[in-house]
């Protein structure tokens, strides 16, 4: 990055020394959940791979060194696994090689940045490349707005019958996420017959590439063209929409569903809900306020200050009728659960909330997915259930209060 990027967020000049210190210390999780997230999108030959790189991580200009190094082995692999006609490892070099340079490019937050932009070519080269030897139809999707392009992925369920029409889920990656983000093979919603639509809205990914930064609610604006795209596929069961979203999705999926209501149901982990963004932005890694900056198009850091105070969900959770579920950790540095209590007594609509034990913001309770996965399918499928909270120990323990 440029010096100028920086040093434009005072969090990130004085604490920048004691990131390369955890990170030393603690490793690429020192944030998130990473190298869960690609292991459980890569697979499991992935770990030899990863577990060399993140030996290899010792401070933050590492990541990018790294990844990007990784990333170019594996292409290397699968362009020769492609040339002895082996399609089925080529797929699998070519997912890991694409996943591994959007790991290189998140720590790079500025435009015109000339390793970022080559990674991202290389990026989208190695995903078609994976799109087609994937053996499944994926498309990538393309939404007109103000003179410039939402980018998206269309998954399409390899078991779809001819002229079925199937249920689908739009994927809302959270805010170092990208569409991009899907397992390789075994998604939990394609193998239960579900298509997945996955979006790089405002500020994310290829999008925020081509020039779109996030707002504080042109979200919605991308939930509605998503919405209207959706409805006019054939293959799409329009009565049948519903969203799941993680970690700063969790704000942008209640905007979403406050404002386009084909979306039938609504899931989110992992929560930012407080309003202004307080804590993910003056008392989490500093990473997360330089990477949003960037998302949000600000260069100077108290005119963002200012433009984070309209980041709230208030009088938003009000006005959403669809079933909604929330999965959060009890301790989570970024929003406090009094925000999350109070924010979902607000919505009129059924709604259910898991509270995870000594949980942070990545939580590592293996039911998190499952329990919003099943949730979804069910609930799209018209089965009922309890609005209630309930709070789950470490020790596995349940208790249910209703709202």
């Amino acid at each position: 990055m440029r010096i100028e990027t920086e040093r434009k967020v005072k969090r990130w000049r004085e604490q920048r020394w004691i990131l390369d210190q955890v990170i030393q210390t603690r490793g690429i999780d020192w944030d998130q959940g990473r190298t869960g997230k690609i292991l459980r999108n890569c697979g499991p030959a992935v770990q030899s791979d990863l577990q060399e790189v993140c030996r290899r991580i010792q401070k933050f200009f590492d990541i990018s060194r790294e990844f990007s190094r990784a990333a170019a082995r594996k292409e290397e692999q699968a362009r020769a696994a492609e040339e002895l006609g082996h399609y089925t490892e080529a797929r699998e070099h070519y997912y890991i090689a694409s996943c591994f340079y959007t790991n290189a490019m998140w720590a790079i937050y500025e435009d015109g940045n000339p390793q970022r932009i080559s990674w991202q070519e290389k990026k989208r080269h190695c995903y078609d490349k994976f799109i087609k030897y994937a053996g499944r139809p994926i498309e990538r999707v393309e939404l007109p707005y103000q003179g410039k392009k939402i980018q998206a992925i269309l998954h399409l369920p390899p078991e779809r019958k001819a002229n079925e029409k199937v249920p689908c889920i739009m994927y809302i990656p959270g805010m170092d996420g990208v569409k991009e983000d899907n397992p390789a093979t075994g998604d939990p919603f394609l193998e239960r017959g579900f298509a997945v639509f996955a979006m790089d809205g405002p500020g994310q990914g290829e999008t925020r590439e081509g020039g779109i930064c996030c707002t504080a609610s042109n979200y919605a604006d991308a939930g509605k063209l998503a919405a209207d795209y959706l409805v006019n596929r054939p293959e799409i069961d329009a009565n049948r929409l519903g969203v799941m979203a993680s970690s700063m999705g969790s704000y942008w999926a209640p905007r979403v569903v406050a404002e386009e209501k084909r979306f039938r149901a609504c899931a989110v982990q992992g929560v930012c809900m407080e309003p202004g963004q307080y804590a993910i932005f003056n008392m989490s890694s500093p990473t997360f306020k330089l990477n949003y900056m960037y998302m949000s198009g600000y260069d100077d850091e108290a005119a963002f200050d200012e433009f984070a105070k309209t980041l709230s969900l208030e009088g938003v959770t009000a006005k959403i009728t669809c079933p909604y579920m929330v999965l959060a950790g009890e301790d989570d540095e970024h929003c406090d659960m009094k925000f999350v209590y109070k924010l979902m007594g607000e919505i009129p609509a059924p709604k259910l909330l898991y509270v995870f034990e000594g949980e942070r913001h990545s939580i590592r309770n293996p039911r998190t997915r499952p329990l919003a996965v099943n949730w979804l399918i069910d609930t799209l499928s018209g089965k009922p259930f309890k609005a209630e909270i309930i709070r789950i120990e470490t020790g596995g323990k349940e208790t249910h209060r209703e709202w």
